[in-house]
């Protein structure tokens, strides 16, 4: 078949993707930064783990979380980032049917798994300052397991609706994506079937998702810190949020970029395409690089970590 926008009665066996269809000469410019970013993202995460498995310090409940996080990141840019470049670099446009609705599935389970992921962490923070006596006996390495399996499964059953329903659209028509990847609504809006179901179902169990993990979270460190508000030892809060602070931080590179997709998204007609599309991208690599970055120059047991596998040769 053909790789074009015009109408045809044949049905879509690939798509085409158009990154920034109004300025594409940005791809030159972008690909560098991309690019950089991209490995820093694989360097810093796939460090973090060597140094949390070769550690034996580091084999504790808080790092096992911030391991699953590392390994969300890193399959999240790996889904998203190779195509990028790969259309930058290349002129390498078309992706397969099955290719790009897998790659909607795992975009749309993984970042409500990142989600869900802080806010365990913020439980575990909260655990450790409000109830710390209690701390080794509530958050223990059968936690972290049913934790893990509760982020994986909750994402997968109640998002993978919407890469199957988009899937069961019919295509007949335009196989021209307007997006460097493969997001529900822009492959579904090619359709010629009637998407608003697709639609209304992603826009609810999203703000499910996403909106009872910032409550929860927001909970959280409410509770932190009016007791934190409530220690008479001297030097005991500011030591108490620090050890909030990394995870704080991340949450609010992660919370901040993904408000703002949201409000470009609704705001679309203000907001040139290309801009939304150059967002979509970025919310999938910002947050993975500077994750393991902040936790490492933030966590004194992982820089002692990274300096001894440093000694080791790696």
């Amino acid at each position: 078949m053909k790789l074009s926008s015009n109408y045809s009665a044949a049905p879509v066996s690939e798509f085409l993707l158009i990154c920034f269809p109004n300025y594409q000469s940005w791809q030159h410019w972008l690909s560098l930064p991309l690019s950089l970013l991209f490995l820093l993202a694989m360097g810093a995460n796939t460090t973090l783990l060597i140094v949390i498995w070769l550690e034996a310090s580091l084999h504790e409940p808080m790092y096992y979380l911030l391991s699953l996080l590392s390994l969300l990141d890193i399959v999240l840019c790996l889904t998203v980032i190779p195509k990028v470049l790969a259309i930058f670099w290349f002129d390498l446009r078309p992706i397969s049917f099955s290719a790009c609705f897998l790659q909607m599935f795992i975009m749309n389970s993984f970042l409500p798994m990142e989600s869900c992921t802080f806010m365990v962490m913020a439980y575990d923070r909260y655990v450790a300052i409000c109830h710390p006596l209690r701390y080794p006996s509530i958050i223990t390495n059968q936690f972290v397991a049913k934790a893990s399996v509760f982020v994986v499964s909750r994402s997968v059953l109640l998002l993978s609706p919407v890469p199957i329903l988009s899937a069961r659209l019919h295509y007949c028509g335009k196989n021209v994506i307007e997006n460097c990847i493969c997001a529900n609504l822009s492959v579904s809006r090619l359709s010629c079937d009637n998407i608003t179901l697709n639609r209304i179902y992603q826009f609810v169990a999203g703000w499910i998702l996403f909106g009872s993990d910032f409550f929860l979270i927001f909970l959280s460190y409410t509770f932190i810190l009016r007791a934190v508000l409530k220690f008479k030892a001297e030097g005991a809060a500011t030591k108490a949020l620090s050890t909030c602070g990394s995870h704080f931080i991340l949450i609010l590179f992660f919370s901040t970029i993904l408000l703002v997709v949201v409000l470009t998204n609704v705001s679309r007609k203000r907001v040139p395409m290309d801009i939304l599309i150059l967002l979509n991208v970025l919310h999938h690599l910002i947050p993975p690089a500077l994750n393991p970055i902040v936790y490492g120059f933030r966590t004194k047991e992982l820089k002692q970590g990274f300096q001894k596998l440093l000694q080791r040769g790696f």
